[in-house]
């Protein structure tokens, strides 16, 4: 970052702290350059006209770029000998401006715009300092830095310094997934975070994912007795929400930039390289997925990752609900499970449909699993996150038929002949598998459960 950038950030700081109007502007100039500037009146008339009623919802760097614009620095930079440049435009350039020396700098807070009906109606703490945030955290500034330095990171996965522990565990489809669980004091300061803001920010409606009063079988229900039914998975879902949007995110809540991003480095992560020495393990992953786990992103494991996700992904759901809608269609999604459902005009177009979703969710930031992608029509079975839906949500017959064999072998020969898995409490997993079935298809669970209730455990 070169002088005049630094002097332009000067100036737009003071500038944020006053009114907005070209008077106070032209104040904060003579404040800051300790001298009555000629050029100072024409650039903050000019600035005021670029950013009318809006001018407190810029940031600090985007008011100085505009600053450093309507100061001629943008056209300071061609080239005298480049044939391309057009004399014609050179005429119409803002003069180029000579910065003084910085003489005094803004410690005041930049003055706050109302907050609009929506995010008032959240009632979100108020933390215009990283000194409040730190008092409503209940920690100390040091030690909210250091939970929020993640620049600093020890290369050993296994160091007292890290604030994470690491598990790898096989996902269903092959490969290996990072869990990332943050140790006990940072798991509390983001359980406060997610309680007490993030649970206050509603999701987009096609979200079932990490929400009360959604499940898998909510998801799946808005898809049931359709024609057709897509089902597309996004790829690396938490590592491809990076720092950048979760800071964002905190500026959009409306908090100061300062506090979005010690907020935003609270809840991200980066994996150490220790991690990646193992060819077996991370060793193992492709080189994308390496880059986006060693940089700053939503760790898996974290309370505060399921919502921030959500959140993040509210673009995503908004532009992919009006395309389902455009074709008469349903659209919901179940963390990184995205289903389509729709009659004959959205069977019609679903063969080419996946090609539209994908391209909206790279714009959105995110990436299809194309491997993953599968087109339902009404002659097979329609499976959404595990559940059949081709009437009504039920569970798949053979899933059914195998645990119902396995409670009657178990009132037979008794239930050791099988927990072939050797479950430590066989009792409590089976008796889980029935909740899951009676979540889907109560009928069905009713039969399992008298089975469960005729076997004999020995004490």
């Amino acid at each position: 970052m070169n002088i005049e950038k630094l002097t332009a950030l000067a100036l737009a700081d003071t500038m944020l702290a006053t009114d907005g109007s070209p008077e106070s502007l032209v104040a904060a100039c003579q404040r800051v350059f300790d001298a009555m500037l000629p050029w100072a009146p024409g650039v903050c008339v000019a600035l005021v006209l670029r950013t009318g009623e809006n001018f407190h919802y810029f940031s600090r760097h985007e008011l100085a770029d505009i600053l450093l614009e309507l100061l001629g620095r943008t056209h300071a930079d061609f080239d005298d000998e480049d044939d391309d440049y057009d004399d014609d435009e050179d005429d119409d350039a803002p003069p180029f401006i000579e910065l003084p020396e910085v003489r005094r700098y803004c410690l005041d807070q930049p003055i706050r715009p109302p907050k609009p009906e929506w995010l008032a109606a959240l009632a979100l703490p108020e933390l215009p300092t990283v000194g409040d945030l730190s008092a409503w955290l209940n920690e100390p500034v040091g030690a909210l830095r250091w939970f929020a330095d993640q620049w600093r990171i020890a290369r050993d996965e296994q160091s007292s310094l890290q604030h994470y522990h690491y598990r790898w565990v096989p996902k269903r489809s092959g490969g290996l997934r990072l869990i990332e669980i943050p140790k006990e004091r940072l798991r509390r300061i983001q359980q406060k975070i997610l309680h007490q803001i993030l649970d206050l920010v509603p999701p987009h409606p096609a979200a079932h994912g990490f929400r009360r009063g959604h499940s898998c079988v909510t998801h799946a229900a808005r898809h049931a007795g359709q024609h057709a039914v897509v089902r597309m998975d996004l790829k690396d879902f938490f590592p491809s929400i990076q720092h950048s949007r979760i800071h964002a995110l905190f500026e959009k809540l409306g908090y100061p930039e300062n506090v979005a991003g010690t907020l935003a480095r609270i809840c991200v992560n980066r994996a150490p390289h220790g991690l990646f020495r193992d060819r077996q393990l991370g060793g193992s992953l492709a080189w994308p997925e390496r880059q986006a786990l060693k940089s700053p992103h939503l760790p898996q494991g974290s309370p505060c990752s399921p919502a921030l996700a959500n959140l993040c992904a509210y673009r995503l759901d908004m532009r992919l609900d009006s395309l389902a809608r455009s074709l008469g269609a349903s659209y919901s999604r179940y963390a990184d499970d995205l289903a389509f459902s729709g009659g004959e005009e959205f069977a019609r177009a679903a063969g080419r449909f996946h090609i539209q979703v994908a391209a909206i969710a790279l714009e959105e930031g995110f990436r299809v699993n194309t491997r993953k992608t599968r087109l339902m029509r009404e002659g097979v079975r329609q499976q959404v996150t595990g559940i059949v839906v081709n009437s009504h949500p039920n569970v798949a017959r053979d899933e059914y038929d195998k645990l119902k064999a396995m409670l009657t072998n178990c009132v037979r020969h008794g239930p050791e002949s099988q927990n072939r898995e050797n479950h430590p409490n066989f009792q409590a997993y089976l008796a889980g598998r029935i909740s899951y079935v009676a979540m889907v298809n109560s009928g069905r669970a009713a039969r399992l459960q008298r089975l469960l209730d005729d076997i004999v455990w020995r004490t």
